[in-house]
């Protein structure tokens, strides 16, 4: 690149950073609702597409399974992080209570208030004793069973999957791997304005309706080829993910108020994140039409 190739785009850069500084809220949620919500892996993902029609395979189904459960218990190395190089102690609590829910530490209820579940709906709504959506970890009890990479692994069960065939690094495959590094270096970020960036873009791709896709593939599935098949991890992240796009809402509008907040990086860090998991999606696509299974 030239001299003067360089010198136009820190112009340009310099303009587009000037432009973000002087944006209101209303503007800046405008700006980060196209540049997020309407990105291809949110609104165009062919791979959940497809699942949904509950077509897959019992080969294909493994090897979503393998390559889901390792982004799933990778993601604790990225929530480890962001706990760690939080830049107040109301978000460690933030990031700290993700974490031991997902190490198994049940939600306390402020409510205290157990609701019946049907005993034939309970694998979709859950044990309310082991998976509640809501409250807090203080004062929650840990159990081992409510750890979520043990209810992937009664979900891998029935399809022939044990301990050592899920979660491990060693079982992702080139894009899924990406993926979870870019989760440990975006979301995890020791920048708050990229790590907050990060953050809002997964929270709102997950709360965009791929929880449900899933869900959708998997009850044809199991109403069809694997009647044993245990839902309770996806339905129950179906359920809480659909509380999180508010809250994340919630949070940008509090920072955007922060003299620290860097809106460019915030920018970078959700679009970047949103490469990231856009490779996970479309490695599994290629995967299915190259027929790779596991």
């Amino acid at each position: 690149m030239t001299t003067l190739a360089i010198g136009i785009e820190g112009d340009i850069m310099a303009h587009q950073t000037q432009d973000l500084n002087q944006m209101d809220y209303e503007s800046f949620t405008k700006l980060v609702e196209h540049e997020f919500l309407q990105h291809p892996v949110v609104v165009n993902n062919r791979y959940t597409q497809w699942f949904a029609h509950g077509e897959a395979t019992l080969p294909e189904l493994r090897h979503f399974t393998i390559q889901f459960s390792v982004f799933s218990n990778l993601f604790l190395i990225a929530q480890l992080k962001k706990m760690l190089n939080a830049d107040s102690l109301e978000s460690m609590h933030q990031a700290k209570e993700i974490l031991a829910n997902e190490l198994g530490v049940i939600f306390n209820h402020k409510s205290k208030q157990v609701v019946a579940v049907n005993a034939d709906n309970q694998d979709q709504e859950g044990d309310p004793e082991f998976v509640s959506t809501e409250g807090t970890i203080e004062g929650g009890t840990f159990r081992f069973g409510a750890a979520h990479f043990e209810w992937l692994l009664k979900f891998g069960k029935p399809l022939n999957l044990g301990f050592d065939d899920l979660g491990k690094r060693r079982h992702g495959t080139q894009s899924t791997l990406f993926f979870c590094d870019e989760l440990s270096r975006l979301y995890g970020s020791e920048d708050a304005s990229i790590a907050a960036g990060a953050s809002f873009a997964i929270e709102n791709w997950a709360a965009a309706g791929f929880w449900q896709e899933l869900e959708d593939g998997l009850l044809k599935i199991r109403k069809s080829k694997v009647p044993d098949l245990s839902l309770a991890f996806f339905a129950w992240h179906n359920r809480l993910e659909a509380q999180h796009a508010a809250h994340t809402q919630e949070e940008l509008k509090e920072i955007f108020q922060d003299p620290r907040f860097d809106r460019a990086k915030f920018l970078a860090g959700g679009k970047e994140m949103l490469e990231g998991l856009a490779a996970f999606w479309s490695g599994l696509e290629t995967d299915r039409q190259n027929h790779v299974v596991a």
